[in-house]
């Protein structure tokens, strides 16, 4: 009875050994081939649109790791538990909802622009062209 639970316990742990030997062998195979595909794309592209050299298998590692330490490792990260994402803090937040009724107000916007903008703007024009023209005259 004892061997059978040892037996089962030590199969258990094999074989999460296992899984993960193979997550990260298959992950370092990821990387890898994205570092290949990133250097044939180099080769491909940059010297014909910009002049730029070609690049070897490291200098394109290079690159590759230069970039993420620039542009971050995507993923944005783990959060607590209590806080939540800045979307759903713009998703729920009141402050948008009077943004959201002005938008919708926008529909009417070429309908008004039609009947009436052409020629209130027409008339806000010479109104400046007045007083731009009475302001330098006393001048």
């Amino acid at each position: 009875m004892f061997e059978k639970q040892v037996e089962k316990k030590v199969e258990k742990y094999v074989k999460k050994g296992v899984k993960i030997l193979a997550i990260i062998v298959l992950g370092g195979i990821l990387f890898l081939l994205a570092n290949y595909v990133l250097m044939r794309l180099w080769n491909w592209l940059m010297p014909d649109l910009f002049g730029a050299g070609t690049v070897t298998y490291w200098q394109a590692l290079g690159i590759f790791v230069l970039a993420k330490l620039l542009f971050g490792f995507g993923g944005g990260g783990s959060k607590g538990k209590g806080k939540s994402s800045h979307k759903k803090k713009l998703r729920s937040s009141h402050k948008c909802a009077t943004w959201r009724r002005d938008f919708d107000e926008w529909k009417h916007y070429d309908q008004y622009w039609r009947e009436e903008g052409e020629e209130a703007f027409k008339a806000y024009v010479e109104k400046i062209k007045n007083e731009n023209h009475g302001t330098t005259k006393e001048e």
